[in-house]
């Protein structure tokens, strides 16, 4: 029994407990196979002022939506803008933020082109975001789809026992305890959790059906949660062209008729994002503190 001779163990095997009880109640957009995947490209020299196509990096996992629609709707008020590009690179995320993300897109694309340039992943939550433009460009290569929610949990039990944890819990319902990583899951608790990410499924396929302006039946057929390429995503019409960025700013000038030169611009950066990016970069071969920043914060978003 080291539950007492080794408090340090004890206290992560709670911690790892703790953290894996809170997961099973997140059901994510997220494509599992693609890790965190950035690309990174260089910001033009131009102030958002100065240009006419307002483009938007959506990178890494989704776990906010607030910088995403802030900056959507800078470029939206502001009249020299006549298009927006969302430069995806995304695995997904969670759902409360791609909806947000994805509803906001919806409003605005009546008033101001909007279009989605996909780049080496823009999956699941990626994709629920870019299906909401007016138009998607992918590459041929870029990896797409991955319609479907996912919802997973650890189970303890075994662990539990050797280090002598003997769970007690009091509680003001049948199901308040539902995923609790100290016991079996039961199997009307199963059918509860199975329930709730149908529903989360079905809000997902419906929204992209709805965004372009597909029949339900359609995507529901293409919606069991595998990716596609750019290429295959173009015959089954889940994007609606081949290309990189640059295509995307010449079809976003082309559908604003814009005269002229186009002079794509990012949004200006907070001078206090750059310096948190900065100590996020010297810290970043700290792992195992990073790690677990990164596995709260989504946890608790």
């Amino acid at each position: 029994m080291f539950s007492r001779r080794h408090p340090v163990l004890f206290f992560l095997a709670m911690l790892a407990g703790c953290l894996s009880f809170m997961v099973v109640g997140i059901a994510g957009f997220v494509f599992l196979g693609s890790g965190m995947v950035m690309t990174k490209f260089s910001h033009k020299s131009l102030s958002a002022d100065k240009g006419n196509i307002g483009i938007v990096e959506i990178r890494g996992v989704i776990l906010s939506s607030k910088k995403i629609i802030h900056d959507i709707e800078k470029f939206k008020e502001n009249d020299a803008i006549k298009a927006i590009i969302l430069r995806i690179d995304s695995p997904g995320g969670g759902i409360g933020p791609s909806q947000e993300i994805y509803r906001q897109i919806m409003k605005i694309r009546q008033d101001k082109k909007i279009i989605a340039s996909m780049g080496s992943v823009a999956a699941s939550g990626g994709y629920y975001i870019a299906c909401a433009a007016n138009g998607i460009v992918a590459n041929p290569g870029t990896i797409t789809g991955s319609i479907g929610v996912i919802m997973e949990y650890a189970n303890l039990m075994d662990i539990a026992k050797k280090i002598g944890i003997s769970p007690v819990v009091i509680k003001s319902g049948e199901f308040k305890d539902m995923g609790s990583p100290l016991r079996e899951l039961k199997d009307s608790e199963k059918k509860i959790f199975q329930s709730l990410v149908d529903e989360l499924h079905m809000q997902f396929v419906k929204d992209v059906a709805a965004a372009r302006h597909m029949k339900v039946q359609t995507i529901a057929k293409l919606a069991d949660g595998r990716v596609y390429t750019g290429q295959k995503a173009l015959r089954l019409k889940l994007v609606d062209r081949l290309g990189n960025l640059d295509d995307a700013v010449e079809w976003a000038g082309e559908m604003a008729h814009i005269r002229g030169k186009l002079k794509p611009v990012y949004p200006d950066e907070d001078k206090m994002n750059f310096f948190r990016k900065l100590a996020e970069t010297l810290l970043k071969d700290f792992n195992i503190s990073g790690t677990i920043t990164d596995n709260f914060r989504y946890i608790i978003n």
